[in-house]
């Protein structure tokens, strides 16, 4: 059952165009071709980019945002209640409105009041603007030193100025060291980020972002292993150059909303 499957998962007409096969795509005469065997070495370059994330932003992030005046809110302290407490970490930050009842009746509170603590308690668990502003600096330095490596990589290139040459000889189109690692460093990113979730600061739409980086992987994996290098790297190359302002206009977000907070403690 097991051959059967591989079978239909690496079936060429699923891959390749017609009258071509996987032998064909075989290295000779000169010419390397991209394999799917490779992508294994996406992990190590996740988890060195990792380390260089944490590097960062302690190291440059951090002061940047000391420089930049990013400060966290100021929190509203919340008063102390274990019945309220073990709730909270034991079954739910926000508690429902028979639950609510039930806690005023332990706890002696209104249910005003036991609703003001959870929602000061849930305030507290929220991670601060420092964090994301250093997130968003990472994902910024990274787009664009990604950014100017494509270009790099492609300005000598003839198909980055003729798209009908991204196509000349297609699929039959020789892997480049440049395209290797622009690649892989991609696709390094966005495993990064993904295993990262998990202590990055968790955002209403977590869930959109955990898709949107498994399908990014899915579609940097086919195209190399279709050996769709040459459109591949021309439409990272776009989006990096994308995410540079949107990574900017998130950076200069967190520091200018700090300026209402500002007001407000002078008031």
């Amino acid at each position: 059952m097991l051959h059967t499957v591989t079978e239909w998962l690496w079936w060429e007409r699923l891959w390749l165009p017609v009258n071509v096969s996987w032998a064909d795509l075989e290295d000779r005469d000169g010419r390397v071709y991209a394999k799917a065997s490779q992508l294994y070495g996406v992990l190590p370059i996740a988890l060195c980019l990792l380390i260089v994330r944490f590097l960062f932003e302690r190291l440059v992030a951090a002061p940047l945002a000391d420089v930049c005046g990013v400060k966290d809110r100021l929190r509203r302290t919340v008063e102390q209640n274990a019945i309220l407490e073990n709730y909270f970490c034991a079954k739910a930050s926000v508690p429902s409105q028979a639950d609510v009842r039930a806690l005023c009746k332990k706890t002696s509170w209104t249910e005003r009041r036991v609703q003001l603590w959870f929602r000061r308690r849930r305030n507290h668990q929220r991670p601060g603007l420092r964090k994301r502003f250093c997130e968003a600096s990472w994902r910024c330095v990274f787009y664009f030193f990604a950014f100017i490596g494509s270009i790099v990589a492609l300005h000598d290139k003839p198909w980055f100025y003729n798209l009908k040459e991204v196509w000349a000889g297609f699929p039959k189109q020789s892997l480049l060291p440049s395209q290797h690692w622009y690649y892989f460093l991609e696709m390094g990113f966005y495993l990064s980020l993904l295993l990262s979730l998990t202590f990055d600061v968790k955002r209403k739409d977590f869930k959109e972002q955990v898709i949107h980086h498994i399908a990014t992987l899915t579609l940097l994996a086919f195209s190399w292993i279709s050996n769709y290098i040459r459109v591949g790297t021309i439409v990272m190359a776009l989006h990096d150059s994308a995410d540079i302002l949107l990574e900017v206009s998130s950076l200069a977000h967190h520091k200018m909303f700090r300026y209402p907070l500002l007001v407000k403690q002078t008031q």
